[in-house]
């Protein structure tokens, strides 16, 4: 009787590493060896750089918020205390998006935040 071969599984597992490495330039695309090497370092910046896009978001966000402030006459250090101590509870994601998209409103909020 002849021995099971594990071909089946094999090709199984070649083919699912060859498919995520489809787009990579030259060899690294076409051979399974070079795939699964780059695959490998492809997942670890992906899975490092989902933790880093939220942390420039939030950067993206104070910098936003930072130039309104400006504009009003007013630091945004001075304006996020004096939030807290007015007991505006708003996140910088949406004091950004009023920055950028509704001034007159965020303008009324640096004046709540200047008395």
């Amino acid at each position: 009787m002849a021995k099971a071969g594990h071909s089946v599984a094999t090709r199984k597992r070649k083919k699912k590493v060859l498919k995520s490495a489809k787009g990579f330039w030259g060899d690294r695309s076409t051979q399974y060896q070079q795939a699964r090497r780059i695959l490998m370092h492809a997942l670890k910046y992906s899975y490092r750089d989902r933790r880093n896009k939220k942390r420039e978001i939030r950067s993206l966000w104070i910098v936003r918020i930072n130039a309104a402030c400006r504009l009003a006459g007013v630091s945004y250090s001075v304006f996020m205390d004096g939030l807290k101590k007015a007991k505006i509870n708003i996140d910088r994601k949406i004091l950004a998006d009023l920055a950028v998209r509704d001034i007159h409103a965020f303008n009324k909020l640096v004046e709540l935040i200047k008395k």
